[in-house]
C-alpha cells in the first residue's frame, strides 16, 4: 500500500496533501465561532451538502455556485491549497474536511464553530469509493471491487476505516454545535433536511428561496454545473476526468455485492458499530 501519504497510520491521498499541512491544521489552525464545517467520510454526500449550504448562504441565488469552484467555496482544511485559502480568508468560513476525529484541529473543541456531519450506508460508500478513486491518481488503484472490498473492511483506503471514523465522530452527536445528518434521510426528504440545516445555522428562508435551494442543489443541476461536477479537475489528478456525480442513489451496493460479501459486511458492521442506539443508522 505505497500509493498513499501515510500520516500516523492513516492513508491520505498522495496528490495535493502534505504531512506538514495535516500537522499544521491539527495543531495551529484557529477556528472562529462563526465558522461552518461540512465533515464526512469520503463518498458520503460531501459535495451535495456543500452545494446545499452554499445555496442557503445566498438564499437560493445560484450566482456563487455557478461562478466559483466548489473546492474554493468550501476549501479542504487538510489539503495544501485549502489550508492556505482558509487561513487567509476573512469573516465566516465554510470549511470541508474528511479528517478523523483525533486529527481534527484542536481549536474547534473550545469554539462555537458548527459541524454538519453526514453519514451514509458504508456499503454504498464502499461502492461509490471504488468507482471514484480508480479514476484518480490520488490513491492506490484497486484492480477489482473484490480487492477494494477487502481494503475497505481493513481500513486500507483513503482516510482509513469508515467504522473508526464514524464511531469517533458520533461521540459528538449530542453537542449543540454538531448536526448529524444521513445521506438516506436527505434523499428521502430534502426539503425537511434543508429546513433542519437552516435551524441549525440560524438562517431563515422564504418559501421561494427554499425552492431555489432545492432546485439548484438537485443531482441534475449539480451534474450540469461545471463549478460543482469536478469537470475542472486537471489531468494530473485524474486520467480521463472525474465523474463526481455518478448515480446519486441509495442502495446501489445491492447491484455490486455478492451474497457472501453482503454477509461478511453485515458481520463486520455489527461487530464494529455495536453499542449505538437502534434507529441511529437509517439503512439498517
Amino acid at each position: 500500500m505505497s500509493d498513499y501519504l501515510w500520516f500516523e497510520g492513516i492513508p491520505f491521498p498522495i496528490i495535493k496533501y502534505e504531512k506538514e499541512i495535516i500537522e499544521k491544521s491539527c495543531d495551529k489552525f484557529v477556528f472562529r465561532d462563526e465558522d461552518i464545517v461540512i465533515l464526512t467520510y469520503p463518498k458520503s454526500g460531501t459535495n451535495w451538502m456543500k452545494e446545499i449550504v452554499c445555496l442557503i448562504q445566498t438564499k437560493g441565488d445560484p450566482s456563487w455556485i455557478q461562478s466559483v469552484p466548489i473546492w474554493d467555496r468550501s476549501p479542504w482544511i487538510e489539503s495544501q491549497r485549502g489550508y492556505q485559502l482558509l487561513i487567509n480568508k476573512e469573516g465566516p468560513r465554510l470549511i470541508s474536511s474528511h479528517l478523523p476525529f483525533h486529527f481534527f484541529p484542536k481549536s474547534f473543541f473550545s469554539s462555537k464553530a458548527k459541524i454538519i456531519y453526514v453519514i451514509r450506508n458504508p456499503r454504498d460508500v464502499l461502492v461509490s469509493g471504488y468507482f471514484f478513486w480508480r479514476k484518480t491518481k490520488y490513491v492506490k488503484i484497486p484492480e477489482s471491487l473484490t480487492t477494494y472490498f477487502e481494503w475497505f473492511l481493513k481500513g486500507n483506503v483513503a482516510y482509513g476505516s469508515w467504522f473508526e471514523h464514524t464511531r469517533a465522530w458520533l461521540s459528538m452527536r449530542e453537542r449543540d454545535n454538531f448536526l448529524l445528518l444521513s445521506y438516506e434521510d436527505i434523499k428521502k426528504d430534502t426539503k425537511s433536511t434543508i429546513k433542519k440545516i437552516c435551524d441549525f445555522l440560524g438562517k431563515k428562508l422564504e418559501p421561494n428561496e427554499l425552492d431555489m435551494v432545492l432546485q439548484y442543489s438537485s443531482f441534475q443541476a449539480m451534474k450540469e454545473n461545471k463549478m460543482s461536477n469536478f469537470s475542472l479537475i486537471t489531468k494530473d489528478a485524474a486520467h480521463n476526468g472525474l465523474d463526481i456525480l455518478r448515480k446519486g442513489m441509495t442502495g446501489d451496493w445491492k447491484n455490486h455485492f455478492t451474497v457472501a460479501q453482503a454477509e461478511a459486511f453485515d458481520k463486520v458492521f455489527q461487530e464494529k458499530m455495536a453499542g449505538f442506539p437502534p434507529g441511529l443508522f437509517p439503512w439498517e
